[in-house]
């Protein structure tokens, strides 16, 4: 599908968490009519329960690790872009790598292996000494260590400023934001395109559809016979009262569990003051969004980082998060209809920017990025459901 030098075509992305967000936003740089849809407030969504952690440790097979390890070297120039402040720290991007220790020697292994692998794939990752882990934080309190490792390139962004700061821009170049706002069904061309989406506002022409809509994506493109299957995927996160800067270096710490039967916890400090922690992998089913679990969560934090017990613990209502049937993000034009664009991820925080650029390459300049996306188009789900 090529639109190439012809910027009176009109766009309609639906979805505005981090990745719509963007996605519009770099498609307005192109000159491109659009408009954004979001059925709630923007970023109210996944986004605002993410971890917000940018990294590409633990994301395998390789080509999958060197997509994020890519996304992660162009967060900082695509936050400087984006806020025009240099140094993208209005949107709260802050480096300085992760901190993680295990207290026992099975974890140990199973750590030092994964330092191994990534160290071969070439990612800075590193074990550290008891002593090391502690020179770099003094303010933990780590208890015991069978193993420690630091990824120096790993860091933080509040997806919420980010979607701001895309709101703000699309404003400057006149682009509709529809907030509120249920897509309801599509108008079909008798080629079967997609020529309007019908809303709860009205009816929006468009050239080409962009369902960037999270875990709403594969209801929305079920409507139009896109299969996009994913897995439930929810999760729990709190957020604290704001504190002075309690790390010295680290952006993000993960700790052991503190008893057994329970999850790590993990923490890192946003650019209020607030911490937000959370516990447990990305695809814990965790369902408690309760203050006392919220408060039980603050105090297992507090355990490694005891200054945080001075702060008041905030539950954040557990919500879904996006995440395609083999953990895989599924990017591409549908055979089905074929200009209509799915861009469906789990890890969107860290893919934000080499998604919003891969994406806007193929719409914009009608330009296939197979030799970095190939192995994610939606079209592998449509051929497993035919056999």
């Amino acid at each position: 599908m090529t639109i190439r030098n012809q910027p009176s075509r009109h766009i309609v992305v639906v979805g505005a968490g981090i990745l719509g967000a963007c996605i519009a936003w770099c498609i307005s740089e192109r000159g491109f009519p659009v408009t954004l849809i979001d059925k709630s407030d923007p970023g109210s969504g996944a986004s605002s329960h993410s971890f917000a952690m940018i990294n590409a440790d633990a994301k395998s097979p390789l080509h999958y690790h060197n997509l994020n390890r890519r996304s992660q070297d162009m967060w900082t120039r695509f936050a400087a872009e984006l806020a025009r402040d240099g140094d993208g720290a209005s949107l709260g991007l802050r480096w300085g790598g992760k901190l993680a220790w295990v207290s026992d020697a099975d974890a140990a292994v199973r750590l030092e292996a994964h330092v191994r692998q990534m160290q071969f794939w070439g990612y800075p990752m590193r074990l550290l000494s008891e002593s090391e882990l502690s020179d770099m934080e003094p303010g933990l309190k780590v208890g015991s260590v069978a193993a420690a490792a630091y990824s120096e390139n790993e860091g933080q962004v509040e997806p919420q400023l980010v979607i701001e700061a895309c709101l703000h821009r699309l404003a400057e170049r006149n682009c509709d934001v529809c907030r509120n706002t249920e897509v309801t069904g599509y108008a079909l061309t008798r080629e079967g395109r997609v020529k309007a989406v019908k809303t709860t506002s009205g009816d929006i022409r468009c050239d080409v559809v962009v369902l960037a809509a999270g875990s709403d994506t594969t209801r929305l493109a079920s409507r139009l016979g896109v299969h996009v299957p994913q897995e439930t995927s929810s999760g729990v996160v709190i957020r604290t009262t704001p504190l002075p800067p309690l790390l010295q270096r680290a952006a993000v710490i993960y700790a052991p569990p503190t008893a057994a039967g329970v999850p790590e916890v993990h923490f890192r400090q946003c650019a209020d003051g607030g911490f937000m922690v959370g516990e447990g992998d990305q695809e814990t089913h965790a369902e408690d969004g309760s203050q006392a679990h919220a408060d039980e969560l603050l105090a297992r934090a507090s355990s490694y980082l005891p200054e945080l017990a001075q702060a008041r613990a905030v539950a954040v209502p557990a919500g879904l998060r996006p995440l395609p049937a083999d953990g895989y993000p599924a990017i591409g034009f549908t055979t089905e209809v074929p200009n209509v664009y799915v861009a469906l991820t789990h890890s969107g925080v860290t893919l934000a920017p080499v998604l919003s650029q891969l994406v806007v390459q193929e719409i914009c300049d009608g330009m296939q990025a197979d030799a970095v996306l190939g192995p994610y188009r939606p079209q592998r789900f449509a051929s497993r459901t035919a056999g």
